[in-house]
């Protein structure tokens, strides 16, 4: 029998056997595993690159792979809600500035602006992007920008030093094979094959490892800026989509992981999150003699959701509510202030 374009796909990236743990571990819309034919959706293609980066976030963040290891063991599945990751609105090299090094990506994947959520209290913008053709499935994208020139002279030369000479992973053939895909929205597997692990590429750090000078400066004025300095656009955070968010919160501090002390709740009472504390990881500054020396600081982290309906009044049929929130979403940035 011949395998769902998904898992050959998956298969092609991650190996037969991360495959097969992946499509064990996250809940896939089954009409993502319907098709075995030679044109890889835009669906699909968006999917396993989602798949790709999410295990991405297990091998970074040991807190949210014990976690997965226990939903295995009980039988359940992860519901992927949503990635997020940071950008710089600055001259970043060859690197497209802002959220424009990543819209690129989601446009012809078939993701759609969903939400503008202005995020003052830490001089950045969050914007939502929804997939046009399984929005409840597939999971979103968070994607924010920071705004330097919110803050000082100072804290500005050191970004500049940080990102200017950043470089751009896409090359022309992933361009190439984007355009096809925004035309067509769909592209032949060999083709979506090489062109998953390219857009994968693409949520890393593009920057040089920074000076401990400039991350210690950088650090007093934004966390976050921070933490784009030594992780750049990998994924922030994974978010799991889950019943209760709060029953989830109090088992897994029962446990003695490092979870959020209280749970967000978005000004319309439908959406609340939680997360655990970033894991920390060592990095890389050159010093002032120009050695590198390596610290512990705060990666990327794994987050808990639930989503409630938007009452049948408000929209026809009672949908998921996708919406974000900007309270819940600087209270979320904050677990990666520290280790």
């Amino acid at each position: 029998m011949t395998k769902p374009n998904l898992q050959r796909l998956l298969e092609t990236v991650c190996g037969e056997t991360q495959a097969a743990e992946l499509l064990q571990l996250m809940n896939v819309s089954p009409q993502l595993l319907s098709s075995a034919s030679e044109q890889a959706s835009r669906a699909e293609v968006a999917q396993a690159l989602n798949m790709v980066l999410f295990a991405g976030i297990l091998e970074r963040v040991p807190t949210g792979m014990a976690y997965t290891r226990d939903v295995i063991q009980a039988g359940g599945q992860v519901v992927f809600d949503h990635g997020a990751l940071r950008t710089v609105k600055w001259d970043c090299g060859s690197l497209p500035s802002g959220e424009i090094a990543f819209t690129r990506i989601l446009g012809p994947l078939g993701y759609r602006l969903n939400g503008t959520y202005p995020l003052e209290r830490i001089g950045m913008t969050g914007r939502s992007y929804t997939h046009a053709d399984l929005p409840d499935d597939i999971a979103q994208y968070f994607l924010s920008e920071l705004h330097p020139e919110r803050f000082s002279a100072g804290f500005q030369s050191a970004v500049s030093r940080v990102v200017s000479k950043s470089v751009d992973p896409l090359g022309d053939e992933a361009v190439a094979q984007l355009a096809l895909l925004e035309r067509d929205a769909s592209l032949p597997m060999a083709d979506a094959a090489r062109l998953v692990p390219q857009l994968a590429a693409c949520f890393a750090r593009q920057h040089a490892e920074p000076a401990l000078a400039d991350y210690e400066l950088l650090l007093k004025e934004s966390a976050e800026m921070a933490w784009i300095s030594t992780e750049g656009n990998a994924f922030n955070h994974a978010t799991d989509r889950v019943a209760d968010v709060r029953a989830v919160a109090d088992a897994q501090r029962s446990l003695g992981r490092p979870i959020k002390d209280s749970v967000e709740v978005s000004r319309s009472g439908r959406v609340l999150q939680t997360a655990f504390k970033a894991d920390p990881v060592e990095r890389g500054f050159v010093g002032a003699d120009g050695v590198v020396v390596k610290r512990s600081v705060p990666g990327s982290f794994y987050e808990f959701i639930t989503r409630d309906f938007v009452p049948a009044t408000q929209a026809a049929g009672g949908t998921l509510d996708l919406s974000f929130d900007a309270g819940n979403a600087q209270g979320i940035f904050k677990m990666t202030a520290a280790c």
